[in-house]
């Protein structure tokens, strides 16, 4: 009995003593219930809407003045005719816009009832939904203020209309995400395993050695999973073509080239956390439990993150995958150019490059 209380006390002071195990133990459950916690919900909040006012009387700027001064929307711009609805979607920024018809209170006043239409940007349906259902429930509450103290019944008609995903079909939504999560976990998975493999082999006092450059190590790595990589994505837009029906508004090339963009950014990620890992088994961990949260909570593949809380909002921007599911959204559902997402290819290109400067970095020192 002493014996076996002993292995005990040896197993508990290993524990201790293994930093990583301790945080598998508590650090990851903690990380776990806080991002399921704050990100995990049904719930819209600060919203950005535009708004197109073709009456701009008392009436409109209160339902404008009440909608904003909620805490589900913000407006962020006010349009000056439907012509510009499409441009403003496009930018990916807002996600609904209200038009107000012509003589908006003067119809009020005298049919008893205006109109307002809502147009939702339902590349996301999810969300789209939500937002029209926040925006009729406030209209409702308004309407039910104005008849409070009248003895006339005064009417404000909302009629929804879905841009991009009329049917709201939740495939829209969830084949570009899944693309997206796939993506990034195989390819950074894949090469996360290169440089450690190579140390528990014993081979890498071949490279140590060898008169390659740490640059030309790092590339060499990279380069032969990006075409392993590539099959993955046609498979993927394939399947999504001729099983699910997904449209592709935009320029295959583009997207083709995109995609390209974000293998190489997570197989670049992956290199990293290869020459930071001593094994294969810590590098498959950081890049599978370490990546698989914060992709699907945190790219707003399921869970809009204009929704989240400040924090977690600042944290999801250096997460690659926010910005390919931004611009996957963009050219498969809006058929944008590089016009309207040239700022979130510039952001991969940024990551892409970083991650492969660190890398090179990580490697010089294990050279010394």
């Amino acid at each position: 009995m002493k014996r076996f209380i002993g292995f005990i006390k040896k197993e508990f002071y290993h524990i201790f003593r293994d930093r990583r195990s301790l945080f598998i133990l508590f650090g990851m459950p903690i990380a776990q219930i806080m991002l399921f916690g704050f990100a995990i919900t049904n719930e819209i909040n600060n919203v950005d809407i535009a708004i197109l006012d073709h009456s701009k009387d008392a009436t409109t700027e209160a339902i404008i003045n009440k909608i904003s001064n909620s805490k589900y929307f913000s407006v962020k711009q006010f349009l000056d005719q439907e012509s510009d609805i499409e441009a403003v979607f496009k930018k990916g920024k807002v996600k609904a816009v209200l038009n107000f018809e012509n003589d908006f209170s003067k119809n009020l006043i005298k049919d008893h009832n205006a109109k307002i239409q809502i147009l939702t940007d339902a590349t996301d349906p999810n969300t789209a939904n939500s937002i029209s259902n926040y925006i009729n429930a406030i209209l409702s509450q308004y309407q039910k203020e104005l008849n409070k103290d009248s003895n006339v019944a005064y009417q404000v008609i909302p009629q929804s209309r879905m841009v991009y995903n009329p049917e709201l079909k939740s495939v829209y939504m969830f084949v570009p995400g899944v693309m997206t999560v796939i993506l990034m976990l195989v390819s950074a998975m894949m090469t996360s395993i290169s440089i450690t493999r190579e140390k528990e082999l014993g081979t890498m006092e071949i490279l140590l050695v060898s008169p390659l450059k740490p640059i030309q190590v790092i590339i060499g790595k990279v380069f032969p999973y990006i075409f392993l990589s590539i099959i993955n994505a046609i498979v993927i837009v394939l399947l999504s073509i001729f099983i699910f029906k997904m449209p592709i508004q935009g320029s295959l090339v583009l997207l083709a080239l995109e995609s390209v963009l974000f293998i190489i950014t997570a197989l670049a990620l992956g290199i990293l956390i290869s020459t930071v890992s001593a094994t294969q088994q810590t590098a498959m961990m950081i890049s599978l439990m370490g990546l698989m949260l914060p992709v699907i909570l945190l790219s707003g593949f399921i869970f809009p993150i204009s929704s989240m809380p400040l924090p977690l909002q600042v944290i999801s921007n250096i997460i690659p995958a926010k910005w390919f599911n931004i611009i996957i959204k963009a050219i498969m559902l809006k058929g944008v150019g590089i016009q309207y997402i040239w700022k979130e290819t510039l952001i991969l290109i940024g990551m892409s490059l970083f991650f492969i400067a660190v890398s090179v970095k990580k490697y010089k020192i294990r050279l010394e």
